[in-house]
């Protein structure tokens, strides 16, 4: 009779043990992020962005003597938490860059690269915002 207990006590824990392991745990979702928050010019120290709502935009740094005039066009995609900018190089080339959103409110944009630098934008009014 103890015998008895015993394979069915172990029969039980092995059955609970079972269906433990084999429930669908949750697992963390990727962040969304507004899209609508990306529009219009961020800044972060010479780095200038601007996104425009038909999924263009373009970017220009001043520490290389690069004008928003001036600035290399892209278009863009936001799908979840990965941000991917297409530049159109000026010989006919696309550079696709890739990055891992980690911020988007209204005033602030961060985002994270493939070798981990981070870059952290402030919404503000560029030149042509103002005109």
């Amino acid at each position: 009779m103890m015998k008895r207990i015993n394979i069915y006590g172990i029969l039980l824990i092995a059955f609970f043990a079972f269906v433990a392991i084999s429930c669908d745990h949750p697992t963390p979702s990727k962040p969304k992020f507004d899209e609508s928050l990306l529009m219009g010019y961020w800044q972060s120290g010479t780095l200038h962005e601007y996104y425009q709502e038909d999924g263009t935009g373009y970017t220009w740094d001043t520490a290389d003597d690069v004008l928003e005039e001036e600035a290399q066009p892209y278009t863009w995609t936001l799908s979840g938490a990965t941000l991917t900018q297409n530049h159109q190089m000026e010989m006919g080339g696309v550079v696709p860059k890739a990055y891992t959103v980690t911020t988007l409110t209204a005033t602030t944009l961060a985002y994270q690269d493939n070798y981990g630098t981070s870059y952290v934008f402030h919404k503000g009014n560029s030149d042509e915002e103002t005109r």
